[in-house]
């Protein structure tokens, strides 16, 4: 993989038993970037994820063990930084982010100067694939998250997320691991850096179903708010 001149973005994408959808999402960004390397992080997959995902045309980095979200998300960051790309963009292995929507994060991430750029399902109104109680727990991170940014974030938990070197830099280092989009953003303002929020679209999942079950979404807005909070504490920490 190339890091210089056109080749400077990354699109990883992170794949847990994906095999049902990966490849699709594989040849939906190479059709549309040809010229751009795609990096599957296969998150020590039970099925044929990383199989399908070579076949497909991306590169994949297979871990030894299973990181979790954020754990893989890092693995993808760290193997970027060293690589020495300046853009990276996480795609998810389930089909649900249309890459129609990589240029604009992209322009934005040049043209902004901004750290981080979020591919907000929100924007424009509650998209079409989103449960009610999803909703209700992003409504509460953007009034929990609104003083702690200083601006509102609408799409708080969206994984579609392109991000600069100097993010990276951070990012490769330490990254939360469970359910971290979130917690990443309390990390970005202890570094006084920005974010931007674009449009896009969210479809359904191609394969499998989500993890996230009702039970786990109460631990989910727990956890998050824990992380949140002690991310708060070492800021005010470092501060003083």
């Amino acid at each position: 993989m190339n890091a210089s001149g056109d080749f400077s973005l990354l699109i990883i994408v992170p794949a847990y038993n994906e095999e049902g959808a990966v490849g699709h999402v594989v040849r939906e960004i190479r059709e549309l970037l040809p010229q751009v390397a795609v990096l599957v992080v296969d998150d020590c997959s039970s099925d044929a994820t990383a199989d399908v995902a070579r076949e497909a045309g991306a590169r994949v980095l297979s871990l030894p063990t299973h990181l979790g979200l954020g754990g893989c998300v890092q693995a993808g960051y760290k193997l970027a930084f060293e690589l020495g790309y300046e853009y990276v963009i996480r795609v998810d292995g389930d089909g649900q982010h249309d890459p129609q929507a990589v240029p604009r994060i992209l322009d934005v991430l040049r043209e902004s100067g901004c750290q981080m750029v979020i591919g907000s399902r929100y924007l424009h109104g509650r998209p079409e694939y989103t449960s009610l109680a999803r909703g209700l727990g992003i409504v509460l991170f953007r009034l929990v998250l609104r003083p702690i940014l200083g601006k509102w974030v609408y799409d708080p938990t969206s994984g579609f997320v392109g991000v600069n070197r100097q993010a990276l830099a951070v990012f490769s280092r330490s990254f939360p691991l469970e359910y971290p989009e979130i917690e990443a953003l309390v990390v970005l303002q202890r570094k006084a850096f920005r974010f931007e929020e674009v449009p896009c679209k969210t479809r359904p999942r191609r394969a499998g179903k989500s993890t996230i079950t009702a039970v786990k979404s109460v631990y989910f807005i727990l956890h998050v708010l824990l992380g949140v909070f002690v991310n708060i504490l070492k800021y005010e920490g470092r501060r003083r």
